[in-house]
């Protein structure tokens, strides 16, 4: 463990919270299934978690304020053949969620304004491209409507959700099983951990590895590997005695790592969760009873050791509430949800102060949930930094959209599920009076996303004029 001088951090007492046990969520049968991923997504809303289901694959979203016991017949999201293996909030609207499956499939949901009323199958859209199942599904952080997935068929494939077409395959870079994948602060690049043992900095959009490092662990047990917000990259692996390692690496000279910490021998994959606002970076490891959190600075060691939350359980899995989701009032400045065997019971990381103002130096601004950037501009070369909020007054959330998803060629789809057919006998349609529906149609979507695209222009011009308004205001 990295024990150091004591060093001066508004961070150093930060200290961890269960809540009682009336604020937990129980009765909930956490998913069984052996993969590393964190099976809970939390967001200022909804909290997502993966759990047993029998024929298929089902998470259960539960608004943030129920909590105590789960009704064994609460709705499920049960669209999946096969088990979920790993679920992604959208960072860009609070009620769409993303989930990957071992029936090779990627489906995108709906959730209703206040939670589900009754059993979720049918997703807003399918995303099928992987002949393998599919263990990681991560949001795009500034474009809106850009999905990653990556299955164990080593294929990482970056959809555009709003068409539900795959528009970037990345192909042969991974000979073996990717372990993690992570997009940079503003999406133009991803960082990606596989069973080669070699972390990879690669440009979805051109294709290319930018840099790689061979052995960035020793061992054989997965890593992970997270951007942080100054670009460089943090790993957790394990090193060839099969002791728990983390590291950081400037990935413009990935040589030498920038500094190497080992922790302990436990064999639990170490989940990390990063805070750019803050540059804490939270430990979780699967199967460990404690969250372990370090601050990264630009001063040796680069990484300090902070503390350990640690309670008697053993956590299955772990959500982490994003920024704007948090209390500023009680200096709070993250929450995990933690997944026993039958429940999920939230932690709190506070830091003690005992003014009752508004921390700045806690709470700088952070990433709202507006898009910087609009689907086809991401895909064409643009990027965005994450466009601030302040929490000052508190995160009110504003209107959700529907998720909208327009095929661009709808005659290319699946024919549609057979209706029963009616008694009456029908006569066959003249194959010149489908030609003319099928050319209609077609001419209808182009109008559609004519409209759809005036729209988003107009939006960002009455934007720029509140702007404008306001500076003068001011």
């Amino acid at each position: 463990m990295i024990r150091r001088v004591v060093r001066q951090s508004k961070f150093r007492h930060v200290f961890g919270q269960a809540v009682k046990n009336d604020q937990c969520y129980d009765d909930i049968r956490v998913s069984r299934v052996t993969w590393d991923s964190a099976f809970c997504a939390v967001n200022p809303q909804f909290v997502a978690i993966i759990v047993e289901a029998s024929g298929g694959g089902a998470f259960l979203v539960l608004p943030l304020q129920k909590t105590g016991r789960i009704d064994k017949a609460y709705p499920t999201v049960c669209g999946h053949t096969g088990p979920v293996l790993d679920i992604d909030w959208c960072p860009h609207n609070d009620h769409v969620i993303a989930s990957g499956s071992e029936d090779c499939t990627v489906m995108v949901w709906q959730i209703p304004e206040n939670g589900l009323t009754a059993p979720l199958s049918e997703p807003v859209v399918v995303l099928e491209g992987h002949s393998k199942r599919v263990g990681i599904v991560t949001w795009h952080p500034t474009a809106r409507n850009v999905l990653l997935s990556a299955g164990c068929d080593n294929l990482i494939v970056i959809w555009n959700v709003g068409t539900g077409e795959a528009l970037i395959n990345l192909e042969d870079m991974h000979p073996d099983v990717i372990f993690s994948v992570c997009w940079s602060r503003n999406g133009s690049l991803i960082c990606t951990t596989c069973k080669d043992k070699k972390v990879r900095v690669i440009d979805p959009r051109k294709g290319k590895i930018i840099a790689e490092k061979e052995k960035a662990h020793e061992g054989a047990r997965p890593m992970r590997a997270i951007f942080l917000a100054d670009g460089n990259i943090f790993t957790t692996g394990f090193s060839r005695m099969s002791e728990r390692q983390l590291a950081l690496w400037n990935p413009k000279n990935m040589e030498e790592p920038i500094s190497v910490h080992e922790m302990d021998t436990s064999n639990g994959v170490l989940l990390p969760f990063y805070d750019p606002d803050t540059n804490v970076v939270y430990l979780c490891g699967k199967g460990d009873s404690s969250i372990r959190y370090f601050e990264i600075t630009d001063e040796a060691p680069y990484v300090h050791y902070l503390n350990t939350f640690s309670s008697k359980e053993p956590q299955r899995g772990m959500g982490y509430m994003p920024k704007r989701g948090l209390d500023v009032n009680k200096c709070e400045i993250a929450r995990f949800y933690k997944l026993h065997e039958r429940k999920c019971e939230p932690i709190i990381m506070t830091v003690p102060r005992k003014s009752d103002l508004f921390q700045d130096d806690l709470y700088p601004d952070t990433a709202g949930p507006d898009p910087a950037l609009e689907t086809e501009e991401w895909f064409e070369g643009k990027n965005g930094e994450p466009i601030l909020i302040s929490l000052k007054h508190g995160y009110v959330p504003g209107k959700n959209r529907d998720l909208k998803v327009v095929k661009k060629n709808v005659l290319d789809n699946k024919a549609p599920k057979k209706v029963e057919e009616p008694a009456t006998p029908q006569k066959p349609a003249s194959p010149q009076l489908t030609r003319k529906n099928e050319v209609k149609l077609e001419e209808l979507l182009r109008e559609v996303k004519s409209l759809r695209d005036l729209v988003t222009l107009q939006d960002r011009r009455i934007a720029k004029l509140e702007e404008q308004v306001a500076k003068v205001a001011i």
